[in-house]
């Protein structure tokens, strides 16, 4: 398991990475006024310049791949309800993902910008599991009409 685990997190690297510069192309549809923002304006201040930002924008988007796709292991664990295996799929990447977002400034600092991008991860996660969940379900379904 603990191969599985450091193998998928290897892989989630790039996933990461491209989710993290996909945020960074929609924050700039947003609010970039024409202009393309490779990070917060509060993060370059903070890291006391563009690149530097950027990098560690970088490497944190390469860790939540790592516990995103590392953390994928969960729904493999056969004797878990499937109950169980989103609440600790669902914990796990939520305690990587709201500090990651905070610290790197993606959500408004105030309890009205956390709850508003607690409220976009709930609702992400919902659409990204009922998705599986139905695809999975269309597979079972299929498998079981060639069983009989």
């Amino acid at each position: 398991m603990k191969k599985k685990i450091v193998a998928r997190g290897a892989l989630g690297i790039p996933f990461g990475i491209t989710i993290g510069y996909l945020i960074t192309i929609i924050s700039s549809l947003k609010w970039g006024q024409g202009y393309y923002a490779p990070c917060a304006p509060e993060l370059v201040d903070m890291m006391g310049g563009e690149i530097q930002a950027v990098l560690l924008q970088t490497g944190l988007c390469a860790v939540l791949g790592i516990v995103c796709a590392g953390g994928s292991v969960i729904w493999e664990v056969e004797t878990w309800s499937i109950v169980k295996q989103t609440g600790l799929y669902f914990a796990i990447i939520w305690a990587a993902m709201m500090p990651t977002a905070y610290f790197l400034y993606w959500m408004e600092r105030s309890l009205i910008g956390f709850s508003a991008y607690f409220a976009v991860f709930v609702g992400i996660f919902i659409l990204m599991w009922l998705s599986q969940y139905l695809v999975n379900r269309q597979h079972i379904r299929a498998i079981n009409a060639k069983l009989k």
